[in-house]
């Protein structure tokens, strides 16, 4: 990227506070969006078999026909073969969607080394309880959130000129911008949902047992609201 500006340290701070607001975003606000996307992938693997919606990737004349209306279509359809993918849709309709449980960001020393997390993971730690869980129940979300570029500093690719007449570009360190800018530009964090209320507290003990496994200590930063357990 490439910019002609009169450089002051505010304006490389703003740059900076675009990124970061995505990463706001992804952080707060997309733990509900990933619910519902991990319902729709539900729906429409379930409805595969009866409308074999992926046969339509090798096939160009059919596959730009998929769009948002095959959730009608499966809505709308009176085949048994879609009943469950119904009932998940109207659930989110209804916004019974599938319940966060809690998250962990991966220690920063893991990174190299860390593979997807699965649902299996989280079934296999979990101990002796009233409830069995089946990996079923289990929904989990790998999320990778950067600022663009990876690990690396976007601000360390923009460059700039001095005024509209210059041929010279330069960039601009961190150092000379703030000391207050991130030491790490990548976050890996793992969200656990479970697919039914009254799976809450089962699956988020499986969870904890699982980072204990894992790292050795409970990564998350706080335990799952009893209120939230105790949901039917």
């Amino acid at each position: 990227m490439t910019l002609c500006n009169f450089v002051t340290s505010p304006s490389l701070l703003s740059f900076f506070s675009i990124f970061y607001c995505m990463i706001c975003l992804m952080r707060l606000l997309y733990i509900i969006v990933q619910a519902i996307e991990l319902m729709v992938v539900d729906a429409l693997v379930k409805a595969n078999d009866h409308l074999e919606i992926s046969s339509y990737v090798t096939d160009p004349a059919e596959y730009w026909k998929l769009g948002d209306n095959i959730l009608k279509i499966i809505e709308t359809s009176p085949d048994p073969e879609l009943k469950e993918s119904r009932e998940l849709i109207l659930r989110i309709r209804r916004r019974d969607l599938y319940q966060f449980c809690n998250e962990y960001a991966v220690p920063k020393n893991k990174l190299d080394l860390f593979e997807d997390i699965t649902a299996q993971d989280i079934v296999c730690s979990q101990k002796a309880s009233g409830v069995q869980l089946r990996e079923e129940d289990v929904a989990v979300s790998n999320v990778k959130i950067d600022l663009t570029c990876g690990r690396n500093n976007p601000l360390e690719r923009i460059s700039f000129f001095k005024d509209y007449e210059s041929k010279e570009k330069f960039y601009i360190s961190d150092d000379r911008i703030s000391h207050l800018l991130p030491a790490s530009y990548q976050d890996r964090i793992v969200r656990v949902y479970a697919k039914k209320p009254e799976l809450v507290e089962a699956v988020s003990e499986a969870f904890e047992n699982f980072q204990l496994r894992m790292y050795g200590i409970k990564a998350q930063v706080h335990e799952t609201p009893e209120k939230k357990k105790r949901r039917r």
